[in-house]
C-alpha cells in the first residue's frame, strides 16, 4: 500500500534539483534584455572623447589711420591763498576754453578731466637751542589745477589747436591720443579674421596628425581692444609759442580681437 506513495515522493525529489537548476537561467534570461538594451548602450551624439578635441586660440589685428584725436591740457596756478589760486586758474582756464571754441571744438567735445586744489609746503631745518636741528614744514601757498580733455575731429588742425591753448594761458599738457571714432566695422573685420585663423590652424594640426576637422564644438569670443598710442607725455608750453604749428603725426591705430574655438577631430 505504501509503494505508490514512496515512488511518487522519489519522483518529486528528483525533479526539485532540475527546477532549481533552471531558475538561475530563467533569471539571467530575464535580465539579459536589460543589459543589452539599445537605449542603455547608445552614446549621446554630442558626447566627445577628450582625445578627439583640439582647442585653438587665435588673434587678429587690423590697422587703420585714425580719424579723431583726444588732447588733455589745462592750467596750474600757485598763489598765497586758496582763493587767489582758484581765481587765477579760473581766469586762465576761461582762455583755454575760448581757444578750443575758436579752433572749432564743439561744447559736447570738451570735458573737464581734472580739477584740484591743494596746499604746498616748504620743509625747513630749524636749529634748536641745544645746537640740534629738526625738520619743520611751512605753508608756502596753494596750487590749483584744472584740465580739460577735448576731442579734435579735424586732425589737420591738431597742431595749431595745441598752440592756441598755450597762447591762451594753458601751461600744462598731458598728451594726445588717436582713435577711430566709429570702429564697429573694423572690429568685425578683426573678429572675422581671428575666426578664419583659428579654422586654418585647426585644419593644419588635424592634417599633421592624420585626422580631419569634423565640426566646431564651442566658440568663445575673447578680448578686443583699440590701442591709442601717446604722442607725448608732457610738453613745455613756452617752446610752442611763436613758431610754426606743433608737428603732429597720427600714424595708425589698431583694433585687436581674439577667439577661442574647440574643434572635434575624426579619422
Amino acid at each position: 500500500m505504501n509503494r505508490p506513495l514512496l515512488a511518487l515522493a522519489a519522483v518529486m525529489i528528483a525533479a526539485a534539483p532540475v527546477a532549481c537548476a533552471q531558475m538561475p537561467f530563467a533569471s539571467a534570461a530575464g535580465a539579459a534584455p536589460m543589459l543589452a538594451s539599445p537605449a542603455a548602450m547608445t552614446v549621446h551624439p554630442n558626447s566627445i572623447q577628450p582625445e578627439t578635441t583640439l582647442q585653438i586660440n587665435a588673434e587678429a589685428k587690423i590697422n587703420r589711420a585714425p580719424d579723431i584725436a583726444y588732447i588733455t591740457a589745462g592750467v596750474t596756478e600757485e598763489r598765497a591763498t586758496a582763493s587767489e589760486a582758484m581765481t587765477a586758474q579760473s581766469a586762465s582756464m576761461n582762455g583755454v576754453f575760448s581757444a578750443l571754441q575758436s579752433a572749432g571744438i564743439a561744447a559736447k567735445d570738451m570735458q573737464t578731466s581734472g580739477l584740484s586744489l591743494y596746499p604746498r609746503y616748504d620743509y625747513l631745518e630749524v636749529k634748536q637751542r641745544d645746537g640740534s636741528t629738526r625738520g619743520e614744514q611751512k605753508l608756502a601757498g596753494y596750487v590749483a589745477t584744472n584740465n580739460v580733455t577735448a576731442r579734435v575731429r579735424k586732425l589737420d588742425t591738431l597742431g595749431a589747436t595745441i598752440d592756441s591753448l598755450v597762447k591762451a594761458g594753458g601751461n600744462t599738457f598731458s598728451g594726445v591720443s588717436f582713435a577711430i571714432e566709429n570702429d564697429k566695422d573694423i572690429k568685425n573685420q578683426a573678429r572675422t579674421q581671428a575666426m578664419k585663423d583659428a579654422i586654418a590652424k585647426a585644419e593644419m594640426y588635424a592634417a599633421a596628425s592624420g585626422m580631419r576637422v569634423a565640426r566646431i564644438v564651442t566658440i568663445s569670443e575673447g578680448y578686443e581692444y583699440s590701442p591709442q598710442p601717446m604722442m607725448m607725455q608732457r610738453g613745455e608750453t613756452a617752446s610752442m609759442v611763436g613758431g610754426a604749428p606743433t608737428p603732429v603725426a597720427g600714424g595708425e591705430v589698431g583694433v585687436t580681437a581674439s577667439v577661442s574655438v574647440l574643434f572635434e577631430l575624426q579619422k
